[in-house]
């Protein structure tokens, strides 16, 4: 069975790479998001978790940094994830003005779900390629991403 080719804008020619990237961010992120509701979370939800998971008890700026999502952003997540259960939020002890993180049991039973939601993400996604091929596509994804990155921290960027 052959794949449809999508029809490129002609603008985008000027960039394939760079909308094939896009597409393929878009697919990704709509299928991890329909993935995510079905565990009551929202995008950018299970990258919290997986960090509290890997060191539970940071401070918001320390999962702010880890996630390199805006603090408007990260503040609403964890305002309703606190709202469902999974976490906590407190001062800290060294500064009452900083508050830490810390996942409840309900939180920490989220180690598997979503591990087998990442698991069955990539199963889906590397359906047709090989081992190689996943191997190359991840080191030149992160290439990519070095490249775009440094750029724009030469040039004064924001993320």
């Amino acid at each position: 069975m052959s794949v449809p080719t999508p029809r490129i804008p002609s603008t985008a020619g000027e960039g394939p790479m760079s909308y094939a990237i896009f597409q393929l961010a878009r697919a990704h992120r709509a299928r991890a998001a329909a993935m995510l509701r079905e565990m009551d979370l929202h995008p950018g939800q299970e990258l919290l978790l997986m960090q509290l998971l890997d060191r539970d008890g940071q401070t918001q700026s320390e999962l702010l940094e880890s996630v390199g999502l805006d603090h408007s952003t990260v503040s609403k997540s964890l305002r309703r994830m606190q709202d469902a259960g999974l976490l906590v939020r407190e001062p800290a002890e060294y500064d009452r003005r900083v508050m830490v993180v810390h996942l409840t049991d309900k939180g920490r039973a989220m180690r598997e779900p979503l591990a087998a939601m990442w698991r069955a993400l990539e199963e889906t996604s590397a359906r047709d390629l090989s081992a190689q091929q996943v191997e190359s596509f991840v080191r030149i994804a992160y290439s990519i991403a070095d490249a775009i990155n440094s750029r724009a921290v030469a040039s004064g960027e924001s993320e």
